[in-house]
């Protein structure tokens, strides 16, 4: 697959499951109250975040070296991004645009982890 397409599918895929994790823990945050529900929707969404980048270093998208810092970008990104959704809960585009945050960090980490190797993307 081409460097270009690699970065394609790891953005499109972070971005939609962050997003799903951070739907699925708030759902089961919400039997625990408000609190919960924040809780919840945070550990959701950096966990798909952690299994989006081992997937991705699975599938070839990423350098098994790389992982790290897609990982990494990928939870600064939705941190961002929740922090943005909870500020922009009066209109639906603020939290689904937010939302590419998580991809665009993931897409950096794994050009800054690409960059600390000495062999290029896949």
């Amino acid at each position: 697959m081409k460097p270009l397409m690699v970065r394609v599918w790891l953005f499109i895929v972070m971005c939609i499951v962050g997003g799903l994790g951070a739907t699925v823990g708030s759902v089961v945050g919400h039997s625990f109250g408000s609190r919960g529900l924040f809780f919840g929707a945070i550990v959701g969404g950096l966990l798909a975040v952690s299994l989006v980048a081992r997937f991705a270093a699975w599938r070839g998208w990423i350098a098994q070296s790389q992982w790290r810092m897609t990982t990494l970008g990928g939870m600064l990104g939705f941190l961002l991004a929740a922090f943005i959704a909870t500020r922009t809960l009066s209109s639906p585009v603020g939290p689904v645009l937010s939302s590419l945050l998580i991809g665009a960090g993931a897409v950096l980490g794994a050009a800054i982890g690409a960059s600390r190797r000495s062999d290029p993307l896949p």
